[in-house]
């Protein structure tokens, strides 16, 4: 049996949990922003207080990351994911039960903490299974949840908003209530068809986990002898790399937070109704899943990854600014679709140069710690665009905004590839190999 064919059934086998659980994640995640349509006005809740309740969800995720992945690394990650889907799942629903601003951003914070470590804890996972030649394609097809959920999650909570007044409850409650149970039955669900480790791995045959593991060895000793050490644990988290890192993600998650947050709200001036909004909020996400396949198999073909990230954040701020600069709403529409096209492409090309770069247990606390950090972005980032908004009166100034973090991560990207860049082994598979 091949290398691909060998990764083509890991992929079968571990993909289509992670990335349903990933679904969930970013739909009970991001169905605040269609909650809002009608929830902010019920609730009697302004722009900046709506932006801060946005930001008050990250500051627990960020604080939490690091100490989340360390725990899976070390108790496995089959009962730790587990363990974070039951209680956001639990803690999504309960957002029906807000009654004001303040117990919004209770709950926000509570689903921060619950949510922790489970995306970088995936991506750790991942990095446990899959040569470094593939990562590109895996981290695109995982990443891939996203602007699913986007797609199918926006219009379907549109339509729940419809629900209103069905045994007493408002719409926006019945949207968190239905969107967070599922979450709670996948994290049952988990430790039962998430596989442990490839040495145990009984889906495979004995010549296949052979092949994988001896491969994964390899590539482990070759990034430690590259590096000249060990990469040790308290040595990655405070080296310059990972803070790099760490900005470049900082710029990326404003573009890609900032998307999936305002973007309901951004078209509404449309003159839509709330459902048909919903819909048309949809589009954007299919041009962001189209650009996370393109944009990953060419990182991974060709070997040209600075060429894809730069290439995915130049489609960003053209999109960004293209749509800050036009009020027609089919051509602001146009470039919202470039945006999402590079600012969702963009996330799976990007995680192949850290989990390229670390290794062992520091992989684990690097990778958390990059994801927290550039995480704090979402704390800061809603409540800037929540107060351009209220003093502008449009989203305008924060598509401006964003833009400017298309360049940031720009420049960060380019002291990361110009000092540490990784190996050709690292960067792209040998000739005729796919996933």
């Amino acid at each position: 049996m091949s290398e691909s064919q060998i990764v083509r059934k890991l992929s079968m086998r571990l993909l289509p949990v992670l990335i349903a659980g990933y679904f969930i994640a970013i739909i009970d995640r991001a169905n605040l922003g269609i909650a809002a349509l009608t929830m902010n006005a019920d609730l009697g809740i302004s722009a900046v207080a709506f932006g801060v309740a946005a930001s008050v969800f990250f500051v627990p995720y960020v604080v939490l990351e690091v100490p989340s992945n360390l725990a899976l690394a070390r108790f496995g990650a089959r009962w730790w994911l587990a363990r974070i889907m039951v209680t956001w799942g639990i803690i999504a629903a309960a957002h029906a039960l807000v009654w004001d601003v303040p117990s919004l951003y209770v709950a926000r914070a509570l689903l921060g903490a619950a949510e922790a470590g489970f995306f970088p804890g995936v991506i750790f996972y991942l990095t446990l299974w899959f040569p470094a030649a593939y990562r590109g394609r895996i981290m695109a097809a995982f990443t891939a949840g996203i602007p699913i959920a986007l797609i199918i999650g926006t219009p379907l909570s549109g339509l729940l908003l419809n629900l209103e007044g069905w045994l007493g409850l408002h719409g926006w409650q019945w949207l968190y209530v239905i969107e967070g149970l599922p979450a709670v039955l996948l994290g049952v669900l988990i430790p039962f068809v998430v596989p442990g480790t490839p040495e145990k791995a009984k889906f495979l045959t004995a010549e296949e986990r052979t092949w994988l593991v001896e491969t994964l060895a390899r590539e482990r000793r070759e990034r430690e002898a590259t590096s000249g050490r060990g990469h040790g644990l308290l040595k990655v988290l405070l080296s310059a790399q990972v803070i790099m890192f760490a900005v470049a993600y900082y710029g990326l998650t404003n573009l890609n937070g900032a998307v999936s947050t305002f973007l309901p709200q951004i078209l509404k001036p449309f003159g839509l109704s709330n459902t048909a909004t919903t819909f048309i909020a949809a589009v954007p996400y299919l041009f962001g899943l189209v650009g996370m396949l393109v944009l990953g198999r060419l990182a991974d073909r060709s070997g040209r990854r600075a060429f894809s990230l730069y290439l995915a954040l130049a489609i960003s701020l053209v999109g960004l600014v293209g749509a800050a600069e036009f009020s027609v709403p089919i051509i602001k529409l146009a470039m919202l679709c470039v945006t999402s096209f590079g600012v969702f492409g963009v996330l799976p090309v990007f995680w192949g140069l850290p989990t390229a770069m670390l290794t062992g247990a520091a992989a684990a606390g690097g990778i958390a710690l990059i994801n927290a950090l550039g995480n704090l972005s979402s704390v800061v980032n809603p409540a800037v665009i929540g107060a351009i908004h209220e003093k502008t009166g449009d989203f305008n100034g924060g598509l401006l905004w964003l833009a400017g973090m298309s360049v940031l991560s720009m420049i960060a990207l380019t002291i990361i590839l110009t000092v540490w860049r990784p190996t050709r082994r690292t960067e792209a598979p040998t000739s005729g190999q796919a996933v």
